[in-house]
């Protein structure tokens, strides 16, 4: 299993190697300046187990990289890491696929631990079966939260938690419940008794 790291920053693709070294000892690291250069490193390096990619890549309009990546490998996390503040940008992303999406002015440590939470959360998935409402005590909480109507911000701030946990959470309970946006999350609570009332 390979982990990918698309961006032409060379700094940036470097740490980004590192960090993931850390992250997964036994997986092979694979650094790609051009998404050109994937399908060609994926034959070569073998079956992907992340995707990390910058978001302005030459030659790539908006998020058509990550759409790309996800047609092929619906299943596997793919993390969007930009010099765009989050917004509309991380909104594009997350809709053309991405799992998370960091801010390259984040710190290296809260990299770290949105990544692994991405990883974590793979791990548990194999008994996950979407659709599955056996939820946890944080996952019906978060619902509750998103009824109300708040952001991931806001959810950070009354969980006393950084917002990329509060993205890594959202995203397991989408996972868990086999949808793919706060509202199809909504959907899924009301029709399912998650949120009574």
């Amino acid at each position: 299993m390979s982990l990918y790291v698309i961006d032409d920053h060379p700094l940036v693709r470097q740490a980004i190697g590192m960090l993931l070294r850390r992250l997964r000892p036994a997986s092979k690291v694979v650094e790609l300046e051009k998404f050109s250069e994937l399908q060609a490193a994926i034959i070569k390096n073998g079956a992907p187990e992340l995707f990390v990619l910058d978001l302005l890549l030459p030659g790539v309009k908006g998020a058509t990289a990550v759409s790309d990546i996800k047609s092929m490998y619906n299943e596997v996390p793919l993390v969007v890491l930009s010099a765009m503040p989050a917004g509309e940008a991380e909104e594009t992303c997350i809709e053309a696929g991405a799992d998370l999406y960091i801010e390259k002015s984040t710190g290296a440590n809260e990299i770290s631990a949105a990544i692994q939470g991405l990883f974590v959360a793979d791990a548990t998935s194999d008994e996950e079966v979407p659709g599955d409402t056996k939820l946890s005590k944080r996952q019906k909480q978060l619902i509750l939260m998103l009824d109300r109507g708040l952001s991931n911000r806001d959810i950070a701030t009354e969980l006393s938690i950084s917002e990329h946990t509060v993205k890594v959470h959202l995203w397991r309970l989408f996972r868990r419940l086999g949808v793919k946006s706060r509202t199809q999350t909504l959907h899924f609570a009301r029709t399912h008794g998650l949120l009574m009332g």
